[in-house]
């Protein structure tokens, strides 16, 4: 079985994209399932079980959705190897631009859209830099010079990664991205062992531990402090 994943900012077209890649691959004769990881609410599921998709969702609720990725995604690579799926793709909805789901040696996709800012590439971090393939949506709402633009920031920012466009709505691109996805030397039994492409952060603070008092008195652990002298 081959896994692959998928990030990006919430909202960027990431399920689209996905459900129109998978009309490709299906006709590939090739078996597709998805693992949708989010925080508190998703309905994609529902998406993916319409088109006749394997699908499972976990929501993180409390905890870093990509957090709770890395928590889970060897028992989820086991539930795709226990349906005989072809290929397995994993959804994550990286929320504070500093962590990344992705694993050394596993394809990584980073979903970004068009319309979220031309500075958008140079705050998403590690979620796009360490990404192998770059998939830029929604370039039918924005000119041409815009798109190019666009797809010039995210270079600057992963200049090895693979960049395209893919239409959610339409499927423009997407058989040329399936083409990507799948291949056969990159089979895998388990990711027991594995490491991630780039470090979770390094310490908590007392407010990931529960604390909601504000004051230094209440602040214990990895804290950062804004510089406020005299210019």
């Amino acid at each position: 079985m081959n896994l692959v994943t998928f990030s990006g900012p919430p909202s960027s077209g990431k399920t689209a994209v996905i459900l129109k890649t998978i009309e490709a691959i299906k006709q590939q004769g090739l078996k597709v399932g998805v693992v949708k990881f989010d925080c508190l609410y998703t309905d994609d599921d529902e998406l993916y079980r319409k088109a006749g998709v394997p699908v499972k969702k976990g929501l993180s609720g409390s905890l870093c959705p990509d957090h709770y990725f890395v928590s889970n995604i060897e028992e989820v690579v086991q539930w795709g190897r226990e349906r005989d799926l072809d290929l397995l793709i994993t959804e994550s909805a990286g929320l504070c631009n500093r962590c990344s789901p992705y694993i050394k040696d596993i394809k990584a996709i980073c979903v970004i859209d068009n319309l979220s800012g031309i500075n958008t590439p140079k705050k998403i971090g590690p979620m796009l830099k360490t990404a192998d393939i770059v998939v830029i949506t929604k370039g039918d709402i924005v000119s041409q010079a815009e798109r190019e633009v666009f797809a010039s920031r995210v270079s600057t920012v992963n200049p090895d990664a693979m960049v395209m466009n893919v239409n959610g709505l339409t499927g423009q691109g997407a058989f040329e991205f399936s083409t990507l996805l799948y291949d056969q030397d990159d089979h895998i039994d388990t990711v027991t062992g594995k490491k991630l492409r780039f470090s979770m952060p390094s310490a908590m603070c007392s407010y990931c531990l529960g604390e909601t008092r504000i004051g230094e008195e209440h602040q214990l652990g990895n804290v950062r402090k804004i510089e406020l002298g005299d210019e």
